[in-house]
């Protein structure tokens, strides 16, 4: 199972903020800025601050891919 966080950056240009606003307003380390950007595991804390901070849902911030064994 794959996590992508291509909703987030969708969200984020939706709603008028930036990648500043991320690292600077929010104040999201650099290691979990570049985890997000590569689709990399990143904490459930993590995931409730940006839902808190863009206002809206998990599901706008992150979604499922399927494997390809799950397709089988």
């Amino acid at each position: 199972m794959l996590i992508s966080y291509s909703p987030l950056w969708r969200t984020m240009s939706e709603k008028g903020f930036t990648t500043y606003d991320l690292k600077y307003k929010l104040r999201l380390g650099g290691s979990t800025y570049n985890r997000l950007k590569t689709n990399q595991s990143v904490t459930t804390h993590t995931i409730g601050l940006l839902c808190a901070f863009l206002d809206c849902e998990v599901q706008d911030v992150m979604c499922r891919i399927k494997s390809d064994k799950e397709t089988e």
